[in-house]
């Protein structure tokens, strides 16, 4: 294998059939590539006619003992009967190994995209989310991390400063109003807040509907405010964001307590993405998946895009937080 840990070159389909038959499973079907940039993922079906999914995790990025967190997480889950996928135990394992790449199989699971406006499904989500984050309460992952400012700006912070797509006559002003950004956010980051087993990455684009709510591709899970898993589900102006949450709130609340205080670090959050989002792509170019996917990141008229988006989330960060009015 390719020692690399930022291409999957070696992860040919004879390699990816081999690796299936390791573990008992012969692909009757082709192999589907399903949407995935950190990892490889596949669609096929066994010779049951058995419909799967399978996962390459790209090297490095967790260790063999993260990942299997992340599996007990999903099992935990599974057990109180929360629709969250949940990885495919054989022999006792869900992580296997093939020449070098660690993998896991996954049920295929059908449905239809989330709705972001409908707001029936917003109050299931809400529901769900509460019930996940009872569970995520009960423990903390041991090696998996906790989200911190290390880990979502001071690293990428370098990462960025060493980057060679941002173009040489920007550079001295992005990295200013970066570092203007990132001393804004620790302004108002604060540590109030229980860490608890999270989803992670709870976009709507990780939730399928089918008869409801099912959480897909728990890959980011890790400790961290509940607020983390319910951010990313607001949208559109500021009124719209507070009925969304004031959904979204009551129906969590049925199943978990929500502490307020939590609500302050929804910008800080989000811009927290931001940064760790260009840094992540910038770490990942040298997988060829990435110029191809990510070529807008060649030209200036991005990075100067981003530093208005900059200087646009410094002006939310000092705005006052979304607060719901008490109920008397």
């Amino acid at each position: 294998m390719n020692n690399s840990a930022f291409n999957f070159q070696a992860l040919s389909p004879d390699l990816i059939l081999d690796a299936l038959e390791s573990v008992g499973l012969i692909a009757e079907s082709g192999l589907t590539a399903l949407n995935s940039y950190e990892n490889r993922v596949y669609q096929f079906l066994d010779e049951n006619r058995k419909r799967y999914v399978v996962k390459f995790y790209r090297p490095e990025r967790w260790s063999a003992v993260q990942i299997e967190e992340e599996h007990r997480f999903s099992h935990d889950l599974d057990a109180v009967e929360i629709p969250a996928v949940a990885p495919v135990s054989i022999d006792g394992k869900t992580l296997h190994l093939h020449q070098g790449y660690m993998f896991t199989l996954f049920p295929s699971i059908g449905g239809r995209q989330y709705e972001i406006d409908n707001l029936d499904q917003m109050e299931w989500v809400g529901r769900f989310l509460g019930r996940i984050h009872q569970v995520g309460s009960e423990n903390i992952f041991t090696h998996r991390p906790t989200m911190d400012l290390t880990e979502y700006l001071t690293e990428p912070r370098e990462v960025l400063a060493g980057s060679v797509l941002i173009p040489a006559k920007q550079r001295i002003a992005f990295l200013s109003i970066l570092d203007e950004l990132i001393t804004t956010i620790k302004e108002y980051w604060h540590h109030d807040w229980q860490p608890r087993r999270l989803h992670g990455d709870c976009h709507p684009g990780n939730i399928l509907w089918r008869d409801g709510p099912i959480f897909v591709d728990l890959d980011d899970a890790r400790n961290g405010p509940a607020v983390q898993d319910l951010w990313m589900l607001l949208h559109g102006e500021r009124s719209e964001q507070l009925i969304q949450l004031d959904i979204l709130l009551e129906a969590y609340g049925e199943f978990a307590d929500f502490d307020s205080r939590e609500l302050a670090l929804i910008e800080p959050l989000r811009a927290m993405r931001m940064v760790y989002y260009l840094a992540w792509v910038t770490r990942r170019w040298q997988d060829p998946a990435f110029p191809n996917s990510f070529p807008w990141m060649k030209d200036e008229d991005f990075w100067r895009g981003q530093a208005a988006a900059f200087k646009e989330q410094i002006n939310k960060l000092r705005a006052p937080p979304l607060q719901l009015m008490p109920m008397y």
